[in-house]
């Protein structure tokens, strides 16, 4: 069964001219070359939707599962451009910065309430008629003990890298495929009818 489909194959390709093929060839690598150019021209696109999301505090993460959804289903969709771009590619820099604004107002906001409770505390610890000067070291040990710091952001959960397929089932996907087979069926049917027309003229 399958030496009887491979006959008809090589018959089949032995019949088509090469030159067939070969413009099968050109016609699915040019489609090829526009899916990959859209492929990767729709993903600048969404990349920067997720900066403007970012820089107008907008629906960041909207923008950004899109993003990833149609590089992890697309070829030609790498984030990176160059030796020389940032890595990871992506970085929310506006978001992060929001983040790390509220987390230092937060604590200077907490420390200040704290401030004024050391103040509280040792004046009732030591009234005035003793020395002022003995509630500085009050104070500064209260806030040292109790003060609040600025809690740091990793800053991994603001940054991303998504990896587009080799080969991805969409129109650049089939027309690489399409573009492959015909050049290997041109090369095949080329190469047959060279060596037909040799053993022809041998037997002459």
């Amino acid at each position: 069964m399958i030496s009887l489909m491979l006959r008809k194959i090589v018959t089949s390709l032995h019949r088509v001219p090469y030159t067939i093929f070969l413009a099968l060839f050109i016609i699915a690598a040019i489609v090829m070359i526009y899916a990959l150019r859209q492929n990767n021209q729709t993903m600048v696109k969404l990349r920067a939707e997720v900066y403007a999301a970012d820089q107008a505090d907008g629906d960041v993460n909207s923008a950004l599962n899109k993003l990833r959804e149609y590089v992890y289903g697309h070829m030609n969709t790498d984030l990176s451009s160059g030796g020389n771009a940032i890595k990871p590619p992506i970085q929310l820099k506006y978001t992060y910065e929001r983040l790390l604004e509220a987390e230092q107002q937060k604590a200077i906001e907490s420390n200040s309430k704290i401030y004024t409770d050391a103040q509280n505390y040792c004046q009732a610890l030591m009234p005035a008629g003793t020395s002022g000067r003995g509630r500085i070291p009050c104070v500064q040990d209260y806030v040292t003990s109790r003060g609040v710091k600025t809690t740091p952001i990793p800053t991994g959960l603001y940054q991303f890298d998504f990896i587009s397929p080799t080969w991805s089932p969409d129109l650049a996907g089939w027309s690489l495929v399409v573009a492959g087979l015909m050049l290997l069926a041109a090369v095949a049917s080329f190469l047959m009818r060279f060596f037909t027309r040799r053993n022809l003229k041998e037997l002459l």
